[in-house]
C-alpha cells in the first residue's frame, strides 16, 4: 500500500506506520484496498499506529477493527455508560461463541481504539477523555455484574432481605469504585480499585440448584465472579487489573460486606487514609441508590467538622513522604509519583477538601480539576496557582496517556533514552527534546512550589477574618468566604453554600435566571445542588407523584407548572453556571419535553374519563417533529407535534357519549390545554400542531393508517422536508413506535418516487421564499435562523439530502451534527461541504443557544445588550463580543456556499 507523504509526514514515527501498512497489506489484502480508498481514515489510522504498537497489533490482529474505526472515527463527545452498554451488546451478539473475560477485554481495546484517536487528534480535553475512558469501565462492570447475577440466581437463589414491615424483598448489591475511576479519571492502563456492599443480611430462596445460603455468601461469591469476569487473565489478557485491597479489613476482609457493616467500618474503626479515599468514591454498577445512602452515613466521617486544619495537612503529606522514600534514587522521571507529578496535584486536592470540606459542603467534589476550581473559588489556591495546576495537569496526563498507551502498560516513566524520549516529545507535539525536556520540567517545578506552599509548616491560626491569597508563599490561613454577591434574592443567604455559589455564577452567566426568581421567588428552592443532581432526573416520577396527589384538572395542572418550573430552573442555573455541555443540557431538555408530554396525556385521558365516563384510555400517540424531533430541543422552544391513534384499536370508549374519533379530538384538546394553557403557575410549553396532515383543516388527531395515506398521495415536498424529523415522543408506545416506522417508510417511498430533481428545485424554492418573507436581519443585525447561511440553511440540505438518498432517522443520534457525519459516511456530501457545514452549524447552534440562554429566544443578536453579548462571546469562546459577528459573518458565507453546492440554482 502506498501512503502519501502528506499523511506521514507530521507523525511521530512515520517509519512505524510504513512497516505497518506493509504487513496490514500483506495479511488482510481486502481490507487494505479498503483502507487505501479512504484517505482520511488512511490518515487516523497511520496516526494510531505511529502512537501505539499496541493498536496496531490490535488491528493486524482484527482487521474489521478498521471497518468499525471507519463508522466511529468522526464520532464527537464523550460516549456514556447506556451508550457502551448497548454496544457491547450488540458485540457481544457477534461473539457469542467467546468465554465472557475475553469478550470484556476485546470490547475494551477497541473502544480505547476510537477514544485514543480522539485524543491523539486534540478533539476532547483530558478531563472528557477520562471520563470517556471511566465510561467504559462502568460498562464493562456493569455487563459483567449482570452475567454474574443471572448465573449466580440459577445456582444459589435470589438474596432476600426483610424489610421494617417484616416484607421479603430481593437485596440488592452495588460496586462502588475508588480512586481514579470513583473520580472519572481513570488512565488508558489504570487499575480499577472497588469494594462491594449489599443493602442487608438474610438468605437466598430455594430457587437455585443449591440449597439457601446466606446473603453474605452470596454477594461475596457474586464479588468474586464479578472480579473474575473483569480481571480473570486470558490468553488476551484482562479487561482490567481488579484491585480489592482497599476493602474494610483489606486483604483479610470479605469481599463483600452488608450497608450497616460497611458503614460501622468505615466510622468506628477505619484509619484515616481509608476515609480519605472514599473522597473519590462513587456508584460505577449495581443500584447506585444503594452507594447513596451508604456515603451519606459516612460523608460526615469522611469531611469531618471537627478536622484540624494542620493535621489534615500533615496527615496527607506524610503520604506523599513516603512514596518519596519508596521512588528514591529512581533513575527516570515518573509522572505520577515524582516530583511536581500528578499524585502531588491530587493530593494537594485532596488535603484540602479534608481540611475544610467540614465546613464547606461545596468543596466535596470528587474530580480532582473541580475540586481545584472550587478551592480556589474559595481562595485556598490563587488564580495564578490554579491555571498553573491545570495546565500541568493537562500536560502530565497527556504525557501518561502517551507513555501507557504504546504497548498497553500501566506505565508512568519518561524514557531515558535520548531517542526513544525524543518520539515521546513528537507525540506530545514538540518539535525538538530540549523544548519537550523543557516543558516537562516547568510544569513539574511549578506543580511542587504550590505543593510545598499548601504543605508548609503552619502557624497557629490567629485570624478569623477574610483570607487574603497572592503568589507568595504564604501559608494559607483560613478560607474565603467573601465573594461578589451577584446572587438577585437575598433569600439566597438560606441557600448552603454550594447552591449560593452555583447560583452567583449562574446569575452573571444569564440575566434570565435573575428575572426568573424575581418573578417567582419560591425558585429559590428549586437551585440544585450540583449538575449531578441534575443528571439524575426523574421527571416523569415527579409529575405521577404531584397528579396522583392532586384532586381536580386544575390542581394537577398548577402541580405538574410547579414541577416543571422547578426543572426548567435548576437546568437553566447549572447551564449558567457554566457545569454542563450543550449537547447534554439539550437531552435534558428533550427528556423533560418527553415527561411533559406523557404527564400531559394522562392529565387529559383522566379528565376525560371524568368528563365522558369513557371506559378505556385513549391510544394516542405523540410523534415530535422539529428540534423535538432530532432529541435537541432547547429554551422556548415549541413542541412540534403530531397526534395519532390506531384506527384498529380505537374500541368502544362510550356507547351514549360523542363518537369515537370526536373523543379523540377532546383527548387532544385536553393535553393541548395542560401543558400550554396559562395559569398563575404560567405555561409550559407552546404546543403546536400546524404540521399535520391537512394542517388547519386537519383533524387534530389522525390514524397512522390515514397518515400513511396522506404521505403517499397528497404530502408536498415541504411536509416530506418536515416529516422526515418525525419521532415517538410520549403517549401510547406500541401505538407510537408502529406510527413512526410506518411513516418514515412512506416519507422515503414518497421521496424516491418524488425524484431527486424535483425534490432539490422544490427544497431550495421553499428554502428562499422563507428567507425572503421572515427573515428580519439586516446589514446592522443579521438573522442567524432564516437569513443566508442560516440554520435553515443547514436544515434544509441535510433533510434533502437525507430524502434524495433514502437516509432516515432512525438511530438514537438524529440531530444535525450527527446526520452530517453519516451523509459524509454514505458518500452522500462532499467532504469540503460537510466541513463547512459542520463548522457553520456548530457555531451557529452554540450562539443560537447563547443568545437564548442570555436573553430569550430571539434570531437576531442582541447588540444592544452589552452585558448578554460579552456573555455570549465567553459562552462561545472567543476574546471579546466585538469577534462575534465577524465570526458569523464567515461561517454564514461558508454556510451559503455550501448550500448552493448542494442546492444549485436552475438555469
Amino acid at each position: 500500500m502506498n501512503i502519501p507523504d502528506i499523511l506521514t509526514r507530521d507523525l511521530p514515527d512515520p517509519q512505524s506506520a510504513s512497516r505497518f501498512l506493509l504487513q496490514f497489506s500483506g495479511q488482510h489484502a481486502a481490507a487494505a484496498m479498503r483502507l487505501a480508498r479512504n484517505e482520511g481514515l488512511l490518515s487516523d489510522v497511520a496516526a494510531l499506529v505511529s502512537y501505539s504498537p499496541l493498536i496496531a497489533a490490535t488491528f493486524l490482529h482484527n482487521p474489521e477493527y478498521v471497518a468499525w474505526l471507519e463508522r466511529k472515527r468522526l464520532e464527537s463527545g464523550v460516549r456514556t455508560k447506556e451508550q457502551l452498554l448497548e454496544s457491547l451488546a450488540r458485540f457481544a451478539l457477534t461473539n457469542s461463541t467467546v468465554d465472557h473475560n475475553i469478550l470484556l477485554a476485546r470490547f475494551r481495546r477497541r473502544e480505547l481504539i476510537r477514544i485514543f484517536l480522539a485524543d491523539i487528534r486534540r478533539l476532547l480535553t483530558t478531563a472528557e477523555i477520562t471520563e470517556g475512558i471511566s465510561n467504559l469501565a462502568d460498562a464493562i462492570l456493569e455487563y459483567a455484574l449482570r452475567i454474574a447475577d443471572q448465573e449466580s440466581n440459577n445456582r444459589l437463589g435470589v438474596p432476600q432481605e426483610t424489610d421494617d414491615r417484616d416484607r421479603r424483598k430481593t437485596a440488592t448489591f452495588c460496586a462502588v469504585s475508588l480512586g481514579k475511576l470513583g473520580s472519572r479519571e481513570l488512565n488508558y492502563s489504570s487499575d480499577i480499585d472497588l469494594l462491594f456492599i449489599y443493602s442487608n443480611n438474610g438468605t437466598t430462596s430455594a430457587t437455585g440448584t443449591r440449597d439457601a445460603v446466606t446473603n453474605l455468601e452470596y454477594f461475596s461469591k457474586l464479588a468474586a465472579s464479578v472480579a473474575k469476569l473483569v480481571g480473570g487473565q486470558s490468553g488476551e489478557g484482562a479487561a482490567y487489573r481488579v484491585d480489592l485491597r482497599l476493602r474494610p479489613h483489606g486483604r483479610v476482609g470479605p469481599l463483600a460486606l452488608s450497608l450497616n457493616d460497611t458503614v460501622r467500618y468505615y466510622v468506628t474503626e477505619a484509619q484515616s487514609w481509608e476515609r480519605q479515599v472514599l473522597i473519590r468514591s462513587r456508584s460505577s454498577a449495581g443500584d447506585a441508590e444503594l452507594f447513596q445512602k451508604f456515603f451519606t452515613a459516612v460523608e460526615s466521617s469522611v469531611f469531618a467538622a471537627s478536622e484540624n486544619v494542620d493535621n489534615a495537612l500533615s496527615g496527607v503529606r506524610r503520604s506523599k513522604q513516603k512514596i518519596d522514600l519508596q521512588h528514591r534514587g529512581d533513575a527516570f522521571i515518573d509522572v505520577k509519583l515524582g516530583r511536581g507529578g500528578i499524585r502531588e496535584i491530587e493530593f494537594i486536592a485532596q488535603a484540602l477538601q479534608i481540611a475544610y470540606g467540614g465546613a464547606d459542603r461545596w468543596l466535596r467534589a470528587p474530580h480532582t480539576l473541580i475540586s481545584l476550581s472550587r478551592i480556589a473559588d474559595r481562595g485556598l489556591l490563587s488564580a495564578k496557582e490554579l491555571s498553573r495546576l491545570y495546565d500541568a495537569y493537562e500536560f502530565l496526563r497527556r504525557l501518561e496517556h502517551i507513555l501507557q498507551m504504546e504497548n498497553g502498560l500501566q506505565t508512568h516513566a519518561v524514557p531515558t533514552n535520548a531517542d526513544k524520549r525524543l518520539v515521546v516529545a513528537k507525540k506530545m507535539k514538540f518539535e525538538t527534546l530540549s523544548g519537550f525536556d523543557d516543558a516537562l520540567a516547568a510544569n513539574a517545578e511549578r506543580v511542587h512550589c504550590v505543593f510545598e506552599r499548601v504543605f508548609a509548616e503552619r502557624a497557629e491560626e490567629n485570624n478569623a477574618g477574610d483570607l487574603h491569597v497572592d503568589d507568595s508563599k504564604k501559608p494559607v490561613n483560613g478560607p474565603q468566604h467573601s465573594r461578589p454577591n451577584a446572587v438577585p434574592s437575598t433569600s439566597a443567604s438560606a441557600l448552603s453554600s454550594a447552591k449560593r455559589s452555583l447560583l452567583e455564577k449562574a446569575s452573571a452567566g444569564s440575566q434570565r435566571v435573575g428575572e426568573m426568581i424575581a418573578a417567582s421567588p419560591d425558585l429559590i428552592n428549586a437551585v440544585p445542588r450540583s449538575v449531578e443532581e441534575i443528571r439524575e432526573h426523574i421527571y416523569l416520577t415527579r409529575f405521577d407523584e404531584a397528579i396522583d396527589r392532586a384532586s381536580d384538572f386544575a390542581s394537577r395542572l398548577a402541580a405538574i407548572r410547579r414541577i416543571w418550573s422547578e426543572a426548567h430552573f435548576g437546568l437553566m442555573v447549572i447551564d449558567a453556571a457554566g457545569e454542563i455541555g450543550l449537547p447534554e443540557i439539550k437531552f435534558l431538555q428533550t427528556a423533560l419535553a418527553g415527561a411533559s408530554i406523557e404527564a400531559g396525556l394522562r392529565i387529559a385521558n383522566d379528565e376525560l374519563k371524568r368528563r365522558y365516563g369513557a371506559m378505556h384510555e385513549p391510544r394516542i400517540a405523540a410523534l415530535g417533529l422539529g428540534k423535538l424531533g432530532s432529541g435537541g430541543l432547547d429554551y422556548d422552544s415549541d413542541l412540534d407535534l403530531v397526534m395519532v391513534y390506531d384506527s384498529e384499536h380505537t374500541g368502544e370508549i362510550s356507547a351514549s357519549d360523542p363518537a369515537t374519533l370526536e373523543l379523540y379530538s377532546r383527548a387532544v384538546e385536553l393535553f393541548v390545554t395542560s401543558l400550554s394553557s396559562m395559569t398563575r403557575g404560567g405555561s409550559m410549553y407552546r404546543i403546536d400542531l400546524r404540521l399535520r396532515p391537512h394542517g388547519r383543516n386537519g383533524r387534530n388527531a389522525i390514524s397512522t393508517e390515514s397518515f400513511v395515506d396522506y404521505v403517499r398521495t397528497s404530502a408536498a415536498v415541504w411536509e416530506l422536508l418536515a416529516f422526515v424529523k418525525l419521532r415517538f415522543a410520549g403517549g401510547d408506545a406500541s401505538v407510537g413506535i408502529n406510527a413512526e416506522s410506518a411513516i418514515r417508510g412512506a416519507i422515503h417511498m414518497r421521496a424516491s418516487d418524488t425524484g431527486a430533481a424535483e425534490l432539490a428545485a422544490e427544497t431550495r424554492r421553499i428554502r428562499l421564499r422563507l428567507e425572503s418573507e421572515r427573515s428580519r436581519g439586516s446589514h446592522a443585525s443579521p438573522d442567524i435562523k432564516f437569513g443566508p447561511g442560516g440554520m435553515l440553511d443547514v436544515y434544509f440540505a441535510v433533510r434533502y439530502l437525507q430524502l434524495r438518498d433514502n437516509l432516515p432517522n432512525d438511530g438514537e443520534e438524529r440531530s444535525t451534527g450527527p446526520m452530517l457525519r453519516r451523509l459524509l459516511e454514505n458518500n452522500s456530501l462532499l467532504e469540503a461541504d460537510h466541513d463547512r457545514l459542520a463548522a457553520g452549524y456548530k457555531y451557529l447552534s452554540r450562539l443560537d443557544h447563547a443568545i437564548r440562554l442570555a436573553v430569550g429566544r430571539r434570531t437576531l443578536l442582541p447588540k444592544a445588550n452589552l452585558h448578554a453579548m460579552d456573555v455570549i462571546a465567553q459562552r462561545l469562546e472567543l476574546s471579546s463580543a466585538a469577534d462575534v459577528e465577524p465570526q458569523l459573518a464567515l461561517h454564514r458565507i461558508e454556510i451559503r456556499a455550501a448550500f448552493d453546492s448542494i442546492l444549485p440554482e436552475n438555469d
